[in-house]
């Protein structure tokens, strides 16, 4: 009998995809033990650059506990980051870059699975090689997409030149949920056979609910890893439920050797964590076509309608989505991944917001235009809006703005030489400045269920929740993020 091995999304992509990263360290350490006492592969931990800016901006959490803590539980199953060090939406110096490596490393990780925006694994070659240096190895990332320039052939030869460089594995991503099943039966095994002898891994979002039944194909064609998630963080915008996959590999046949009813408790636990924060559960979707002209995948859907929802205006997210498609086609068809997806995503609703098509661009679209963001970008965008806005003068002072790389020491010296690597760490991954942070601590924080179940926010956990609730009187675009920002 055919062995299936499952990696848990769960706490990562499942909350991304879902909660836009809103799950706070004492909603997830009950859970660490039960995930990892239940038989995976592995389990996918953290994301520092998205995950440490919704910590310490938003819930103003320490992300340093979750590491410590979740590492401390994890005893058995192996723990991923997930992408390069590098994945947040405005570039992160290769020096911070080290020293952030090897305080995951130090802590017991020793895998990631990282992707390149455009598919260009000569890019992805320094991330291998600086993930290398930490004694970390690579899954390498091969992100399906649907355009005019993403054929079967495509996808054959992107598999061919990532087998080349003999990585630890390679994971076919369908970041999107746009695979169908038509699409399945000719992708999928054109890949299984360009990659040769090196393992394959599959990875899907149910965005347009075919992802639990094409894991099932991957799994026919060969693939012996798939990704899944624990509900209410599965389905909808994230993985397929683990429960219905497990069920389903083992009625056709397959041995997959993860306890379901060890997660049960867990299912029970984000049950609650989720009425309480009063989050959305993962549901089984029916089939969209216009999830083909937008692409937007599940954890930027996440974020932009919470953003938009943060605006009184996630009545236009159908219409930020119609605008999407539109950006994308100028931008030359990028694969919708981070953080090509929230570049299109956030100008696309600039667009919208403004009610002017490209009147303000953000600085991330600037650097895309010079190719900062690879460079085949450069190339496929339309050259008139590449034109205008590399003819603007803000585009000059964001061509400066990058051309050099600051060292660890001139890094330590903009936020502060007397910081802790933690506390210098904590500050460039979250994005945020000089000045006290007023993160909470690990003395309040539940540590199992039943201390999840009898705790109680705090006033000012109450204060902050009431406060992100007000209503907003108008927007602005920081220079520097692609993020949308509210005025009071």
């Amino acid at each position: 009998m055919d062995e299936v091995k499952i990696v848990d999304t769960t706490l990562r992509d499942g909350q991304q995809s879902l909660w836009a990263y809103r799950m706070r360290t004492g909603a997830m350490l009950p859970a660490m033990e039960d995930l990892d006492s239940a038989g995976f592969e592995a389990i996918e931990f953290v994301t520092p650059g998205p995950q440490f800016a919704r910590m310490v901006r938003d819930l103003k959490e320490d992300p340093w506990v979750w590491l410590r803590a979740g590492t401390e539980r994890a005893r058995r199953t192996p723990l991923r980051i997930h992408g390069s060090v590098a994945s947040r939406l405005s570039p992160i110096p290769r020096s911070t870059q080290h020293l952030m490596l090897e305080k995951l490393a130090g802590m017991g990780i020793r895998t990631t699975r990282a992707s390149d925006p455009w598919n260009d694994f000569d890019e992805l070659d320094e991330t291998v090689r600086m993930m290398s240096e930490h004694g970390i190895q690579t899954i390498l990332n091969l992100v399906y997409s649907v355009s005019p320039r993403h054929t079967v052939e495509y996808f054959a030869d992107k598999a061919r030149e990532a087998a080349s460089r003999n990585p630890y594995r390679i994971c076919l991503k369908d970041v999107g949920g746009l695979m169908t099943v038509e699409a399945a039966h000719q992708v999928i095994p054109a890949v299984v056979a360009a990659v040769g002898d090196v393992p394959l891994e599959f990875h899907a979002h149910c965005t347009n609910g075919l992802a639990p039944y094409i894991s099932l194909l991957a799994a026919d064609y060969g693939i012996r890893v798939l990704h899944a998630s624990v509900p209410p963080l599965a389905d909808g915008d994230s993985q397929p439920s683990v429960f219905d996959l497990v069920r389903n590999l083992t009625a056709r046949g397959y041995s997959v050797d993860v306890d379901l009813q060890r997660l049960e408790p867990v299912r029970e636990h984000l049950e609650r964590v989720r009425r309480r924060e009063d989050l959305p559960a993962g549901a089984s979707r029916v089939f969209d076509a216009a999830i083909y002209e937008h692409q937007v995948p599940g954890g930027m859907l996440s974020n932009l309608r919470f953003q938009l929802a943060g605006l009184g205006m996630e009545h236009r997210l159908p219409e930020t989505l119609d605008e999407a498609a539109r950006v994308r086609a100028d931008l030359g068809y990028p694969i919708m991944v981070t953080p090509l997806a929230q570049f299109v995503g956030s100008q696309a609703a600039i667009n919208v917001m403004t009610g002017a098509r490209y009147k303000h661009v953000t600085d991330e679209i600037i650097q895309y235009a010079t190719g900062v963001w690879g460079k085949e970008a450069a190339e496929v965008m339309d050259p008139d809006l590449r034109a205008d806005i590399l003819s603007r003068p803000r585009a000059r002072e964001v061509v400066a703005g990058t051309a050099r790389e600051p060292g660890l020491e001139e890094v330590r010296t903009t936020y502060g030489a007397e910081l802790s690597d933690e506390e210098l760490l904590t500050r460039v991954f979250a994005g945020v400045g000089a000045g006290p942070l007023d993160l909470e601590g690990g003395e309040r924080i539940p540590q199992t269920y039943a201390d999840y179940r009898g705790h109680r926010r705090s006033i000012q956990d109450v204060i902050r929740a009431v406060d992100n609730s007000r209503t907003v009187t108008g927007v602005y675009v920081r220079r520097g993020s692609s993020a949308i920002e509210i005025r009071r």
